[in-house]
């Protein structure tokens, strides 16, 4: 593990020509009523803490002039997602800081909501639409399958989802398993993977690894 992530911090970030983005990120994060305090708090502090990792911040900024732009969006009910960090240019070690330190402090508005991924991924693909970077990429995390509304499937069918690569990372512990359902309906597009954390304390780890598989196409799970 430690030896393919010193690997990676030696890869430029991505494919895009300096002065140009080279990935916009969204980190669509479930906040449905299946999540309780500890594993929200587990969840925005894992996040947090991957931004602040050496290893992620140097392929964050291997690249002079090309840079990723991310964002973090909320997602629960059908009526429920909402962007909680605005897009931010990733440009230099004070800004990732920031970006960090808004993650964690961000507050939790519902917790009593059903899981409407459909619904959190179409909110996703809307604020990614107009982004001027090289590849799209919307990274769901979620501890369950879609229990009310409209499913992804309707969403791809209609051409939503249409040049974006969704990556799911599955926490486990719910019924029905959601990782059959991530494979089938949430990944999908170019590179398109599923990463299983096995349990809320695995999350930190598993978004960490998911983050630089995403930003460095080179970057392959062994």
């Amino acid at each position: 593990m430690r030896a393919l992530l010193f690997l990676l911090a030696l890869l430029a970030p991505a494919t895009a020509r300096a002065g140009e983005c080279a990935l916009a990120l969204v980190l669509a994060t479930d906040t449905s009523s299946s999540i309780n305090a500890e594993e929200y708090a587990a969840q925005m502090q894992g996040l947090a803490d991957a931004f602040r990792a050496d290893v992620l911040r140097e392929a964050l900024l291997g690249t002079d002039g090309v840079h990723i732009e991310a964002t973090v969006v909320h997602w629960s009910g059908y009526r429920h997602q909402e962007q909680v960090v605005p897009w931010t240019a990733l440009t230099r070690l004070e800004i990732i800081d920031q970006f960090a330190n808004q993650i964690e402090a961000v507050p939790r508005a519902l917790d009593d909501q059903a899981t409407s991924l459909g619904k959190g991924l179409e909110f996703s693909a809307r604020i990614l639409r107009g982004r001027a970077c090289d590849r799209q990429i919307i990274d769901l995390t979620g501890d369950g399958v879609n229990n009310v509304g409209i499913g992804p499937h309707y969403f791809a069918e209609r051409g939503d989802f249409d040049g974006i690569t969704i990556n799911g990372l599955v926490i486990k512990g719910a019924m029905p398993d959601p990782e059959p359902y991530f494979h089938e309906h949430v990944a999908r597009g170019p590179g398109a993977f599923v990463m299983v954390a096995g349990s809320y304390k695995e999350y930190a780890e598993a978004i960490l690894e998911k983050l630089l598989r995403e930003i460095s196409p080179r970057y392959t799970m062994k």
